[in-house]
């Protein structure tokens, strides 16, 4: 009985146990179940976090690139439409330019057009009147004829036959009186009128032959080893400086500077034999007029096989060809031609340069405009016993060797003596005008130069309305600015006229003088 109980007790505390801890194994399962999921939830977040954070900056990321990029592309298109803008802005400063120049060209032709149809205007009322002058006359002729024919019928004592030639001869009479007297005043006209086209001649005639060869060096100065040989020089009663100057042509000029002989002489190239000539005279010591016509006959052959190389050496510069032989020689003669102190050989060759380099720039035929700036001053080769001034010298000359109609037109337009048929006369007018008026170019003395730039000016501050005159392109344009509201485009055209008839009363200048007066109103106003 006893084991019994001992058994019995012993299961149901093994029953107990085994049921206690099962309550403590599904506690512990609960709570290890429970850390496991929370634990699993912690993960979880920190991996969503991370996750987000990842996203965060991808996004960030993405955003920053992309913004990169639209930048990139915004200064792209920023580049290509400044580039544009700036093309454009060229393309309408040209066009501004352009409209310029034919506004100015307009202004002149319509200043012209105004001029001639004021002349139109002039003539057409001078011949109104003369024609009431002559309808007058002959209403009064007739009325002197009816009234001579009454007279004479109430008197009776003539016939109808004596009568009309009684009244014939009185007609006559007063015709001729009539006559004598439109004679006496066209031949005043005419005598006016030939006054004035002789002041013109004359005043072409001393451009020609003083003004283009008086600012030049006419002179020469040879040295001489020494004093003595100038007595050798003069010869035995001047013998031997006689043959020299009807050698060469020109005066040698022996005084009593020390150690050189002065030659003096317009024509440059008989100027520099006779140098020549003098030099090897001095050195050789033989001086007489048999030595003398030698040494200037090999000295001419010298300076015209220079003059041959001097042409040909131009041409191959500039870079052209098919040039006639006889103006590769009138080219060469250049070489001792000066204009201002500056070399006219060495000057058409800059015109070709220029002209050459802007025709490249316009697309224009680079030979061509080349051409035309070396052969415009091709009449300056002629010597001053020649009629004509350079311009038309030189039409004669291009037209005598078959140049081409552009090139005879750019050398009779380069000083605006005529219309210009191409582009290639302007080119050459102004690389012309561009060699001439450089820097150093053309040599002056700066009191001169100064005192004319500061007379000019006063003389067109010295009008009424204007409000600053300028003097530029070194004296050889006048540019005057006037007020917009107190003059109008015929008193401008005026005022131009005047400035420059005062001018050339009271100013010395070289060549010609432009005057052009500017007239404009400008309007201004901000946008805020």
């Amino acid at each position: 009985m006893h084991i019994f109980t001992t058994i019995k007790f012993n299961f149901i505390t093994l029953i107990l146990g085994m049921g206690l801890a099962l309550v403590i194994g599904y506690a512990i399962g609960y709570f290890l179940r429970k850390l496991f999921t929370e634990y699993q939830i912690k993960e979880a977040e920190t991996r969503r976090n991370k996750i987000l954070e990842e996203a965060e900056k991808e996004v960030e990321n993405r955003l920053k690139a992309a913004e990169i990029e639209a930048k990139e592309k915004s200064l792209v298109v920023k580049s290509e439409l400044e580039k544009e803008m700036k093309s454009k802005r060229d393309s309408l400063r040209d066009l501004e330019k352009d409209l310029e120049q034919k506004d100015r060209e307009l202004r002149t032709e319509f200043g012209k057009f105004q001029a001639r149809e004021q002349d139109i205007k002039s003539q057409y009322a001078k011949l109104g009147e003369k024609n009431k002058e002559v309808d007058e006359k002959k209403s009064e002729y007739e009325r002197l004829v009816e009234e001579e024919l009454r007279n004479l019928e109430v008197i009776g004592s003539y016939t109808a036959e004596k009568a009309r030639e009684e009244v014939k001869n009185k007609i006559i009479d007063e015709a001729k009186m009539d006559a004598a007297r439109e004679v006496k005043k066209i031949e005043e006209k005419v005598k006016t009128q030939a006054d004035e086209e002789a002041r013109k001649l004359i005043t072409m005639a001393v451009q020609r032959l003083a003004s283009d060869h008086v600012a030049e060096t006419t002179v020469a100065v040879v040295e001489l080893p020494s004093d003595d040989i100038k007595g050798r020089i003069i010869g035995r009663e001047g013998r031997n400086i006689r043959a020299l100057e009807q050698a060469t042509g020109i005066d040698l000029i022996i005084d009593d500077t020390p150690g050189a002989v002065v030659l003096s002489g317009f024509d440059p190239i008989r100027r520099e034999v006779a140098r020549r000539a003098l030099e090897y005279l001095t050195l050789d010591g033989r001086i007489h007029p048999g030595r003398i016509e030698d040494i200037v006959a090999k000295c001419k052959k010298e300076v015209t096989e220079e003059i041959q190389k001097a042409g040909e050496q131009a041409i191959l510069n500039v870079g052209i060809d098919n040039v006639h032989p006889e103006m590769v020689k009138l080219l060469g003669r250049l070489k001792y031609r000066t204009s201002y102190t500056q070399n006219v050989l060495e000057h058409v060759q800059e015109v070709a340069f220029v002209c050459g380099a802007i025709a490249v720039e316009l697309g224009l035929n680079e030979n061509m405009a080349k051409r035309s700036g070396l052969l415009h001053d091709i009449g300056k080769a002629i010597d001053h016993q020649t009629d004509g001034t350079h311009t038309s010298l030189g039409v004669d000359i291009a037209k005598r060797y078959g140049e081409h109609p552009f090139v005879i037109n750019a050398i009779a337009a380069h000083h605006e003596d005529c219309e210009a048929e191409s582009p290639y006369a302007v080119l050459v007018a102004a690389g012309d005008t561009i060699s001439a008026s450089r820097p150093g170019a053309r040599r002056e003395m700066l009191e001169t130069y100064v005192k004319r730039m500061t007379q000019l000016e006063e003389i067109g501050d010295s009008f009424k309305g204007v409000q600053k005159t300028f003097a530029i392109q070194s004296g050889r344009e006048v540019r005057i600015i006037v007020a917009p509201t107190g003059t109008d485009d015929e008193s401008a055209h005026i005022l131009a006229r005047d400035v420059a008839k005062r001018i050339e009363k009271e100013v010395t200048y070289p060549g010609e003088i432009k005057v052009t007066v500017v007239r404009e109103s400008r309007f201004t106003e901000f946008a805020r």
